[in-house]
């Protein structure tokens, strides 16, 4: 191993590491994730910023286990040995990828991103000089990810300890000096925030990124690092600060009543859209990640729009949601209206319902079953906004959720719910973009279960549906799959033509093999009269000949949809 050059006057003891090379990578991910859990409970017991729930220890632990699990497995992998063993760079984007994708609560969404700005230097070289612009990287990269920073946090301790070995030097001088800057700066915390000094204690984020970086120390000098002040138990408030400084905050309490996480596949210029639209929303916002891959952290009063938020910008999955204060149990509402039938001649309202707007007599017929208030697409193309919003009225209920199940209906449809919001109709728009995901939505709906919470299931059903449509050429086009003549089948996923063939059954075929080449566990299929006899069936065999772990199940749309809809779940 090479050793890095060192400044005047350092002596290097044979058990310290001068590089940061792929096992000491390790060991730190390692010697953190332990540190983290033998510290969790007292950060928990400090935990009085952004909200007191009483969790930043638990959270920051489960986000280090989670980048340690990656990196152990680089170095598990088939392969991992000899001429393919893991370098620093291979270890340190495990760690961060790890610590990304398992990223829990504000802290640790935080931390992922301290790791992340830190990965992307070290990856270039790990020695001390790397270490030192490795922490102002990722010092800067978390700071700039949060939407409101505030001093006497997490990100102010980081900063602190990137600045006390800016100059650089020998790896564990660096690493010492960065872990002195981070403790000194964790005591003043009280004095820099409020709702600390009320309390009397450090920040809870601050004190474990502390606890990350005498891990590092740890594993560069062999020696154990002394340990920061042990802040007392906080005591009681005077009065409550800005977002729930002494109380979890909640719908009756001082802010935001959710938390809402979630991970995010998008383009950078969706997610600058999507930050502007959740600062509106609610606070603590942090969104830490890049390369087409998010972690997306809120606080909000309305989780079923911070979620909506997300599958405007592209796909969510992995979505948690915690409340800070439990409301009381709701009551079990009584069924909605069928589908066409007039609101019920009484004051009460239902407590709630769902519209959907679904093509064809059976699916319509399905989902008024299922208790849904139905609109019908026609010859003429979608209905207008007048018609959701008289569905909206239509289904007589307090709390209302819409599944419009067509992207050119997106802009009517939210145009209808903010009309029905104006007259004391909570509404919440899923924004759907073909009847199976709608299907997918509704057969998680549960109306006993708290509004928030059953929007968020059906969001989370939605977006985890991809669809495709067949349908048949009327003249010759351009599409983005070639050149398509009248009466050609077109194959459509997503939106977008991807196969081109002359035979209903053989393009199925073909869409739903492209379709199960990304993984799924259930195939939903909606058929149309008119269809070659047999279809359903000759696709579901075909399912579960190649696929077998993948359920199949059918659906008959009746007249006026598309011959042919599929979703994957």
């Amino acid at each position: 191993m090479s050793r890095a050059p060192q400044p005047p006057g350092h002596i290097a003891r044979s058990d310290e590491r001068l590089v940061l090379d792929a096992g000491a990578v390790r060991e730190w991910s390692a010697r953190t994730a332990e540190a983290l859990g033998r510290d969790r409970a007292a950060i928990d017991a400090i935990n009085v910023f952004p909200v007191a729930d009483g969790d930043t220890g638990t959270n920051l632990y489960l986000t280090a286990d989670a980048a340690h699990r990656a990196v152990e497995a680089v170095f598990t992998a088939p392969g991992a040995l000899g001429t393919s063993a893991p370098d620093t760079a291979d270890a340190v984007r495990a760690m961060a990828h790890g610590a990304l994708l398992g990223a829990r609560g504000n802290s640790g969404t935080i931390l992922s991103q301290l790791l992340r700005g830190m990965a992307g230097v070290l990856a270039e070289g790990a020695d001390g000089d790397h270490l030192a612009r490795a922490l102002a990287t990722a010092a800067a990269s978390a700071r700039a990810a949060v939407a409101h920073p505030e001093d006497g946090t997490i990100l102010t301790v980081a900063a602190a300890a990137a600045a006390d070995c800016a100059a650089g030097g020998a790896l564990p001088d660096v690493a010492r000096r960065a872990y002195d800057g981070a403790r000194t700066a964790l005591a003043a915390t009280p004095g820099q925030l409020a709702v600390l000094g009320r309390a009397g204690v450090v920040d809870a984020g601050g004190q474990g990124l502390v606890t990350v970086l005498g891990a590092l120390v740890e594993t560069v000098t062999g020696e154990t690092p002394e340990p920061p002040p042990r802040a007392p138990a906080p005591r009681p408030a005077a009065e409550p600060g800005p977002g729930g400084a002494g109380e979890p905050c909640g719908p009756d309490g001082e802010g935001p009543g959710y938390e809402v996480l979630y991970l995010l596949e998008a383009e950078d210029a969706a997610v600058d859209l999507l930050r502007a639209r959740l600062d509106a929303l609610g606070d603590s916002l942090v969104v830490v990640g890049g390369d087409g891959l998010w972690n997306v952290h809120v606080h909000v009063d309305d989780a079923g729009a911070a979620v909506e938020a997300g599958i405007e910008a592209g796909r969510p999955h992995r979505i948690r949601i915690t409340h800070f204060a439990a409301p009381a149990p709701a009551p079990v509402p009584a069924p909605g209206p069928a589908a066409g039938t007039p609101a019920p001649a009484r004051e009460e309202r239902a407590a709630r319902a769902v519209v959907a707007v679904l093509p064809g007599e059976g699916l319509a017929g399905l989902c008024a079953e299922a208790g849904a208030t139905t609109v019908r697409t026609g010859p003429g193309g979608p209905p207008a906004g007048d018609e959701l919003l008289d569905a909206v009225r239509r289904a007589h209920a307090r709390e209302v959720v819409l599944l419009p199940n067509d992207t050119e209906l997106r802009t009517a449809a939210a145009g209808a719910a903010e009309r029905a919001r104006a007259e004391g109709i909570r509404v919440a728009l899923i924004p759907t973009r073909a009847a199976v995901q709608g299907i997918a939505a509704l057969a998680v709906h549960e109306p006993g279960r708290s509004f928030d919470e059953d929007v968020v299931a059906m969001t989370a059903a939605a977006g985890a549906t991809r669809y495709a449509e067949l349908a048949v050429a009327e003249r010759q086009s351009f599409t983005s799959a070639g050149v398509c003549q009248a009466g050609d089948v077109l194959g459509l996923i997503e939106g977008d033509v991807a196969v081109i063939g002359e035979d209903l059954t053989d393009t199925a075929r073909t869409v739903l093999d492209r379709m199960l080449q990304a993984g799924g566990e259930l195939v939903t299929l909606v058929v149309a009269d008119g269809t070659p006899p047999g279809l359903a069936d000759t696709l579901e065999a075909h399912v579960r000949r190649g696929y077998l772990a993948v359920d199949t199940v059918t659906y008959h749309s009746g007249e006026g949809a598309p011959p042919l809809l599929i979703g994957v779940e």
